[in-house]
C-alpha cells in the first residue's frame, strides 16, 4: 500500500460522490427551466457555486469553478510528489485565462483587476479568471500583460513557451504533452484529444499548422496528419488506435461527435480508476476525470434546461 497516497485517495472518492450523476443530470435536462434545474443541484458538490447563478453562463462556469476548486483542495491532500499531477491537470484552466487575456488585449481593452464575483464575473461583467492558487504555472507572471505584444514575451519566458500565431492550439498541445507526462494513464485520452486538435486545425483551420504546433504533437500524433487534405486522408495517418474516433464522421462538421464522445471515455476510465484497490495517484487521477465528466455532462442539461428543450444534442450523441 503506498501509505503516503492514502487521504488524498479518501479524499477523491468522496469527491466522486459528490458528482450529480447521469441519473440527476438528466432530470436536470428535463426539468423546463433553469431555475428548476438549478434546484436539483442544491445537495450536490456544485451547489456552493451555483447558489447565486443567475443566467446559463453563469451556471455552466460555476460548475468548472466547482471541479478546479476540488483539485485545488486535493493539491493539498496528496503528497509533495503529487502537485505535478495536480497542477497539470488545473493548466487546461490557466490556458483558458491566457486565451481570454489575449482575446482581451487584441480588442484595446486591458485585463481587468476587479476579483471574481460569486458569479464567475468580473467587475465588467465579462467571465473572470480562473483562481489558480499554488496551481498556476505560470499566470501571475503573465496576467500583468497589458498588450499583445508583452504576452507572447511572457508567454515566451514561461512554461509555456513560444505561442505562434494559433495560440489556443499550442497552449492545448502544451498541456496536453504536460498531462501525457505527468499522468501516465492520461496516454490515450492525451493522443485522442490530440488528434481532434490536429483534425481541427488542418481541416477546419484550413492553413499548415505551425512548426512548434506540428513538433509538440509529433510524439501524440507523429507527422503525417500535416499533409492531410480531408478526414479520410487524416484518418489514415494518425496511429492506429486512434483511426476508430474518426470512423463513423462524413465531414470535418462532425467533428464535435468525435469531441463529444472524450469526456465518455474519460468517466469510464475514471470509474475503473476510482475502483483501484491501492491509493495512489491512479484513484486521484480518476477522480477528477469523472468529476470532469460530470461536469460537462452538466453543462449541456443546463443549456437544455433554459432553452426549455428537455434534451440536448449533445447528450444524445453520447446517450
Amino acid at each position: 500500500m503506498n501509505s503516503d497516497w492514502v487521504a488524498a485517495t479518501v479524499r477523491s472518492r468522496s469527491m466522486a460522490r459528490r458528482r450529480a450523476g447521469s441519473g440527476l443530470i438528466d432530470r436536470v435536462a428535463r426539468s423546463g427551466s433553469l431555475s428548476a434545474g438549478l434546484d436539483l443541484l442544491r445537495e450536490t458538490g456544485y451547489g456552493p457555486r451555483l447558489a447565486s447563478a443567475d443566467t446559463l453562463l453563469a451556471a455552466q462556469r460555476a460548475t468548472r469553478d466547482s471541479v478546479l476548486w476540488e483539485v485545488r483542495v486535493l493539491a493539498g491532500w496528496v503528497p509533495p510528489g503529487g502537485t505535478a499531477l495536480l497542477r497539470a491537470v488545473a493548466a487546461a484552466y490557466e490556458a483558458d485565462n491566457i486565451i481570454q487575456l489575449a482575446r482581451r488585449l487584441a480588442q484595446g481593452s486591458a485585463p481587468s483587476p476587479a476579483p471574481m464575483s460569486r458569479t464567475g464575473t468580473d467587475g465588467r461583467g465579462e467571465a473572470a479568471p480562473f483562481e489558480l492558487g499554488s496551481l498556476a504555472t505560470a499566470w501571475p507572471r503573465i496576467s500583468v500583460a497589458d498588450s499583445p505584444a508583452e504576452l507572447a514575451d511572457l508567454l515566451r519566458r514561461s512554461p509555456w513557451g513560444d505561442p505562434g500565431p494559433d495560440l489556443p492550439a499550442v497552449l492545448t498541445a502544451v498541456r496536453l504533452r504536460r498531462l501525457a507526462a505527468a499522468a501516465p494513464e492520461a496516454a490515450d485520452s492525451t493522443a485522442r484529444a490530440a488528434a481532434l486538435l490536429a483534425a481541427r486545425v488542418r481541416l477546419v483551420g484550413g492553413t499548415p499548422p505551425a512548426a512548434r504546433l506540428v513538433s509538440l504533437l509529433r510524439p501524440l500524433l507523429g507527422v503525417g496528419w500535416t499533409e492531410a487534405r480531408s478526414l479520410a486522408e487524416l484518418r489514415a495517418a494518425l496511429p492506429a488506435r486512434l483511426q476508430p474516433l474518426l470512423a463513423d464522421l462524413s465531414t470535418p462538421a462532425d467533428l464535435w461527435r468525435a469531441e463529444s464522445t472524450l469526456p465518455v471515455l474519460e468517466e469510464a476510465k475514471g470509474f475503473r480508476l476510482l475502483r483501484s484497490g491501492v491509493p495512489g495517484p491512479e484513484v486521484v487521477f480518476g477522480a477528477v476525470e469523472v468529476l470532469t465528466a460530470d461536469a460537462w455532462r452538466l453543462r449541456a442539461a443546463l443549456a437544455a434546461a433554459a432553452g426549455e428543450t428537455g434534451s440536448s444534442e449533445v447528450l444524445n450523441a453520447v446517450a
